[in-house]
């Protein structure tokens, strides 16, 4: 018990040393951008003197040196305070990356699953039958999924399926009439709204997770005791999910801790592209306008969910593979 504790402890300690570094590094960056957030303010105004962005400037404590910012700021979130936005109506910062979590984490949950849900069996499927028409069908698709830039991509569905064949909507959350319509009407309408965008997660990340799932599933093929448990006479049903997949899957998993932080940083082009109101575009709003407090506000978030994923595939990994959980409980 004593052990557990120390570990848990050590890793917590390392995981708030990564924290401050990261932030440190993240305050420093964007206050080194061109730009301020009372450019935006005076510089269109003609009336605005060098006096009122100087105050201004006091106002957002901009005039005093970096570290004592970075200090400053680092208390307020210690006590969960991300400050309030320098643009538009100074609302807390929480507020708004609180009104737009849901659909930007909603969108890239319902991609994750349906990603692994695909991925895994083209994976194994392609590795068990490698060289066979599948395996090269795959590969096809997976050249094309590198290949194809998502943004890309995006403006031909919508070219295709919105305007050619005008079957799904490609902008907003809503339609017009969305307020008249009932409950199971307003869900419906939302989800013809979010195909594409869904559609859009789940075909770009599909190729990589394939042939990571593909290449680790031939290497644990070719171990000893796959051919043992082969030669033993045992079902390729059995072979393959019990004795091959469990291990195969421990690199899907350090892939799936990766892309934890991509929930938010994968959002920005998409969410601008399909108008939708969500964390990645309330971030490219935040970025353009120079709001400090709004940007990293979405940094920590970020922050927070890399040292999360991390956490998740350490915990994952002792529950793919018993040999983890057998050496950490006998340290």
């Amino acid at each position: 018990m004593r052990t557990i504790l120390k570990r848990l402890a050590t890793k917590l300690l390392w995981v708030g040393i990564v924290f401050l570094g990261i932030t440190a590094v993240s305050f420093v960056v964007i206050h080194l951008a061109p730009g301020s957030p009372t450019d935006l303010q005076t510089t269109l105004n003609p009336e605005a003197s060098a006096d009122a962005r100087a105050r201004l400037e006091a106002l957002y404590g901009l005039d005093r040196p970096l570290h004592e910012q970075y200090v400053s700021w680092l208390s307020r979130l210690a006590r969960f305070d991300f400050g309030q936005s320098m643009s538009g109506d100074h609302r807390p910062v929480w507020d708004k990356i609180r009104e737009r979590l849901p659909l930007t984490f909603g969108m890239n949950v319902a991609s994750l699953i349906l990603t692994l849900c695909i991925a895994i069996p083209i994976g194994v499927a392609s590795a068990w039958r490698q060289g066979g028409w599948f395996d090269r069908a795959s590969t096809v698709l997976v050249f094309i999924g590198f290949a194809m830039p998502g943004f890309w991509l995006a403006l031909l569905l919508m070219y295709l399926l919105g305007i050619y064949w005008p079957i799904l909507p490609i902008s907003g959350l809503t339609s017009m009439n969305h307020a008249s319509l009932t409950f199971w009407g307003q869900m419906w309408d939302i989800a013809r709204h979010l195909t594409l965008p869904i559609f859009i997660y789940t075909f770009g990340s599909l190729a990589g997770m394939s042939r990571f799932m593909r290449s680790s599933m031939l290497e644990v093929l070719r171990q000893d005791y796959i051919l043992t448990a082969q030669a033993k006479g045992l079902p390729i049903r059995t072979v393959i999910f019990k004795h091959a997949l469990r291990n195969a899957l421990l690199p899907v998993i350090t892939i799936l801790g990766l892309s934890v932080p991509a929930l938010i940083g994968g959002s920005v082009i998409i969410e601008s592209i399909f108008a939708l109101p969500g964390l990645g575009q309330l971030f490219y709003q935040g970025v353009m306008a120079r709001d400090y407090p709004l940007i990293m506000g979405n940094l920590v978030l970020g922050a927070l969910l890399t040292l999360a994923g991390n956490l998740l595939a350490d915990v994952a990994y002792g529950l793919a593979d018993p040999r983890i959980r057998a050496g950490r409980n006998g340290r």
